[in-house]
């Protein structure tokens, strides 16, 4: 399997399949619905992560990198489903969290009692003369970035949960470990690696103030160094570029498309492709992700087009994906789940996945899932969400208008257990679940989609279609209709061939003009997919509510 080739299925253990009784999803759940997983098509899963960890960020805040936590099962399960994997060619990717480890980690904890070696695998810092804290840096999911060490007069960083004690990379120790962390998983079979906010592994050796806190420039003193890049091709070399077969994604916060290109060229050996998100941010008021304003379709466009056009002249490589377990249901999103829900996923899917890059598939994506629009903050259980209630609270937005912002931007929007079926609990699990199940379970559900759905077998027809086309695994890409209010629209070209993509963000019908766009309609083209009426490619089209539709012309 080319690294770059592979359709990833991206599965939220905790949520996916209970098969304790537990109201916690686990492994052996997994290898129970392995089935559903092979038929779908996808090369690959990817797995958040599984290992021990006090959960309070979901697991992020990892406490040993070389053991399962028993929450989801033993090491044993782990080994058998990376063998049934392996059965059907499938590829496991393990959530690699190497920026930071969680204070109960016993680095952290061997640092604390007094041990010196492990001191220097943190950034520990005394407080300035004047007593304020080391840096004036915020911690990504509120409050400063800094707390005291245990008892004595250090303050560890923490860019992201109090928990989570950012790792000291300049240190060759550290790498040693985690590079070693890396090979340990490889040698049990893992073929795929999800790097966790890699590119902010690159903190200076002497910190300093941020001009503005909180801001963009606060971000630059940390996000993308060159250092990373020196860091990342370091542990391809000394772990997953010696395989063939091994596929890696870097998320990367707050990036640019020149670093991507970088962290993606083949020639560099750091990284098979990145996540970035600039896309998803097309909704945040100022920037300011907790607010709920219309989503800037123009926007959404240019961002796409960006990083399609820069990544292919650079020679990057793209992870392409709507959802994923830190962003709400897109369906819920850009569309309209109650009047168009097959209209407004398939058109999504569609024109995602036909893009240049590696798509991602999160779990529940593929049968409508949406947004589960809970009504108390108390279904909420994300430490994020929690976090910035208080803090809406404290800039004194109602009750009202913050349940508002979080049923639309909360992480745990894509969290909720997967549908299986109507049954209690929506067949994810015999007892309650650690997150309650969205009340629309009854119609939604993988039992509904398989035997009268259109959702699933859609995705399926995708699935298939990437397998079966070249062009769509490496074509050139050119956006098209980029001034349209209205209409997504790009080409692919390979080898004579052209494809082009329509898709219509919008309710209603719409005349399109596509004479101006270089097209030859006396040429021969077949409709490979869509979901509406259009059938005949001509310089004038009309498209349907949310409609869709993808031509290959040879």
């Amino acid at each position: 399997m080319q690294s770059r080739q592979p359709i990833i299925y991206q599965i939220y253990p905790k949520s996916f399949k209970d098969s304790t009784g537990s109201g916690t999803g686990d492994l052996r759940g997994i290898i129970e619905k392995f089935d559903y997983i092979v038929n779908l098509g996808v090369d690959m899963i990817w797995l958040n992560p599984i290992y021990p960890s006090p959960q309070y960020d979901n697991g992020y805040d990892i406490s040993n990198y070389k053991a399962i936590n028993p929450d989801f099962g033993t090491m044993a399960d782990f080994e058998e489903l990376v063998s049934l994997a392996d059965q059907h060619g499938i590829g496991i990717m393990m959530d690699m969290v190497l920026n930071h480890c969680s204070t109960e980690h016993e680095w952290f904890q061997k640092a604390l009692a007094g041990d010196k070696y492990y001191q220097d695998f943190f950034y520990l810092r005394p407080l300035k003369a004047d007593g304020s804290l080391p840096t004036n840096w915020d911690s990504k999911f509120g409050g400063p970035a800094w707390a005291q060490f245990g008892d004595t007069d250090l303050y560890y960083l923490h860019l992201y949960e109090l928990h989570q004690a950012d790792l000291n990379w300049h240190n060759p120790n550290v790498r040693r470990e985690l590079y070693d962390v890396v090979q340990f998983w490889l040698d049990k079979g893992v073929r795929g690696f999800r790097f966790d906010v890699l590119n902010v592994i690159g903190k200076a050796e002497q910190l300093v103030d941020s001009d503005q806190p909180g801001s963009s420039q606060e971000k630059s003193l940390y996000t993308d160094t060159p250092i990373v890049h020196e860091w990342i091709h370091e542990m391809n070399q000394a772990t997953f570029g010696s395989y063939d077969d091994v596929v890696t994604v870097g998320e990367m916060s707050s990036t640019t498309i020149e670093n991507c290109i970088e962290y993606t060229r083949p020639e560099n050996h750091e990284l098979s492709m990145v996540f970035s998100f600039h896309h998803l941010k097309v909704d945040y008021e100022d920037g300011e992700k907790w607010s709920n304003p219309p989503f800037d379709f123009l926007a959404l466009k240019k961002i796409l087009n960006d990083w399609q056009t820069g990544m292919s002249d650079g020679g990057g490589w793209n992870a392409l994906f709507w959802n994923c377990h830190d962003q709400p249901r897109s369906n819920s999103r850009f569309g309209d789940v109650v009047n168009f829900p097959f209209e407004t996923a398939s058109m999504l899917a569609t024109s995602i996945q036909l893009m240049r890059g590696t798509p991602y598939i999160y779990q529940g994506e593929e049968i409508g899932m949406t947004n589960p629009n809970f009504q108390k903050i108390e279904d909420y259980q994300d430490v994020e969400t929690l976090n910035n209630y208080q803090i809406m609270l404290d800039k004194d937005y109602s009750e009202a208008k913050i349940m508002e912002i979080i049923q639309a931007k909360s992480r745990d929007n894509s969290r909720t257990p997967m549908q299986w079926d109507a049954s209690p609990h929506a067949g994810f699990s015999q007892a309650e679940s650690w997150l309650r199940v969205a009340s629309n379970y009854t119609s939604i559900n993988v039992s509904q989609e398989e035997s009268q759905g259109r959702i699933l077998p859609y995705y399926k027809e995708l699935i298939a279609l990437r397998k079966q086309y070249p062009i769509i695994q490496v074509g050139n890409y050119q956006g098209l209709l980029l001034d349209h209010p209205q209409v997504m629209a790009y080409r692919r070209d390979y080898q004579g061939q052209t494809l082009f993509v329509l898709s219509h963000f919008y309710p209603g019908k719409l005349t399109v003009d596509l004479s101006e766009l270089g097209l030859d309609f006396n040429r021969s083209y077949q409709k490979l997919i869509g979901n509406g009426s259009l059938s005949v490619l001509k310089d004038q089209v009309q498209l349907g509510d949310y409609e869709t539709a993808v031509f290959l012309i040879k």
